[in-house]
């Protein structure tokens, strides 16, 4: 036993220190197979099943777990690869857009937190469709993170008598963490990818206004009957049930991180617009001096925002860390192990992934815009969105002046895929996992993984069966 140790240990030594790089080949989707993905999907899956099979291993360790998967992926990309094409894109990854991403989230989730908005409002069914149509138009203005972060806990608070809150919450992840944010390049990041790449502005609000309108319309038509249906069930009839007999005036508190959450605008779109030579490059990663300000904006805001916020106001809203931690500990995760993913999907039809590729074009060589729809969509439901919308963006033509004109319908359906079907799970999009942790520590038993699927694909898919007929099949 003790040679086969030894014998184990010095493999393990020599495999170390052998000089990868004179092995390594280039990393390119063309030659990855679908065994690269096998990370990404483990965590997933442990993400989906280990809450229900194994719920205190994963409350305790889900961090370990997801660091497990990751260092899987890691360890095979340095046997393969070698050390500078791992170290490339393990730090790609974390500075280019992990660490944007987890800063722009802390700044909002900082400052929404810092505002308390209080009533004693207890909610019928038509307060709770105002509520969710302000968060919905909300979103467009202030992103859809910043707007979930700033109307949960008021949604929470004013349905705090209900008996059946679960179904309100997961509308509210359709509407305001998703759907809400297709009507401007501000309102979800793919469409601000989109802007980046050179689609105007107005481009996005003129075509997205009519699909992000049907859309809240009919998903508020559906929970104003459901939310019905439970409020009689614990009240009896809307007429008589409690609502705002005794209601006092709404008042907020905290209103100086309003003009926090402005600030966080003004950086992120000044960041597209700022044009700028200077970079800085650290192992391989080049990020731009308007990027790398930005990020500094968002460390300072929320700082500021912590430093003029009154604890009682922040007691108020029960605010703590623990969403923030919860979410930068799975997403860590996975946007490493997607890296092998999205680089598969970039081959086109000359990746293993072509089979699904392909899917998009008929045989004449014309894009079928339903499948762009579905595609962009159903894989945003489960990667990130934005580079998501990236690939198809890319692979549909990848000029934004001709996808704005010629190709305008395959366009569209890009934009509304990736935006409306981040609601179908829970990472799906940022905000999702968030507002379920709240709810979670307001005592909302959410549903699990699946669960929520259920809810999403029995009330969602519906829903897009209508937007593919009206704008791709129909008009």
């Amino acid at each position: 036993m003790n040679n086969r140790f030894t014998l184990s240990l010095i493999s393990l030594l020599a495999l170390l220190l052998l000089p990868f790089d004179l092995l390594a080949r280039d990393f390119s989707g063309d030659d990855l197979s679908l065994l690269w993905t096998l990370p990404f999907v483990g965590t997933l899956l442990s993400i989906a099943l280990l809450p229900l099979w194994l719920p205190r291993l994963w409350h305790y360790h889900y961090g370990k777990i997801i660091i497990l998967w990751t260092l899987m992926l890691l360890v095979s990309m340095l046997v393969s690869f070698g050390w500078q094409t791992t170290i490339h894109f393990t730090t790609h990854a974390i500075l280019e857009e992990y660490i944007p991403f987890i800063l722009l989230l802390l700044a909002l989730f900082t400052t929404s937190g810092g505002i308390l908005i209080k009533s004693d409002v207890i909610s019928t069914p038509k307060l709770n469709v105002g509520l969710l149509a302000i968060g919905t138009l909300l979103a467009s203005i202030m992103g859809t993170t910043g707007a979930a972060m700033l109307m949960i806990r008021p949604l929470i608070r004013a349905n705090r008598e209900r008996q059946q809150r679960v179904h309100i919450i997961i509308f509210f992840i359709f509407l305001v963490a998703n759907i809400g944010g297709g009507l401007t390049p501000l309102g979800d990041p793919p469409l601000f990818i989109g802007f980046l790449k050179g689609v105007d502005f107005f481009w996005t609000i003129k075509h997205m206004l009519a699909p992000v309108l049907l859309t809240t319309l009919l998903l508020l038509g559906v929970f104003y009957c459901l939310d019905c249906y439970y409020y009689r069930q614990q009240y009896g009839e809307l007429t008589t049930a409690p609502s705002i007999k005794n209601t006092k005036m709404i008042k907020i508190y905290g209103y100086y991180n309003i003009w926090l959450l402005i600030a966080i605008i003004i950086s992120v779109l000044g960041s597209g617009i700022w044009q700028s030579p200077i970079s800085i490059s650290i192992l391989g990663s080049h990020i731009s001096f308007p990027n790398l300000a930005r990020n500094g904006v968002f460390i300072v805001i929320t700082i500021v925002s912590i430093l003029i916020t009154p604890k009682q106001v922040r007691a108020g809203n029960e605010f703590n860390w623990q969403p923030i931690i919860e979410v930068a500990k799975l997403f860590i995760g996975i946007f490493i192990t997607i890296v092998p993913v999205l680089a598969i999907l970039r081959a086109g039809t000359d990746g293993a992934l072509a089979p699904v590729v392909t899917l998009v074009t008929d045989d004449h060589g014309q894009t079928i815009n339903s499948m762009y729809f579905w595609l962009s969509g159903l894989l945003s439901g489960f990667l990130d969105n934005a580079p998501t919308y990236l690939v198809f963006f890319n692979l549909a033509a990848g000029d934004a002046s001709t996808l704005m004109t010629i190709m305008e319908k395959t366009l569209l359906a890009i934009s509304m895929g990736s935006v409306f079907m981040g609601a179908l799970s829970y990472i799906g999009n940022a905000p999702n996992f968030m507002v379920k942790s709240i709810a979670d520590q307001h005592k909302i038993k959410m549903p699990s993984f699946f669960g929520y699927m259920q809810w999403s694909i029995g009330i969602l898919i519906p829903v897009f069966v209508i937007n593919n007929l009206v704008f791709f099949v129909w008009l």
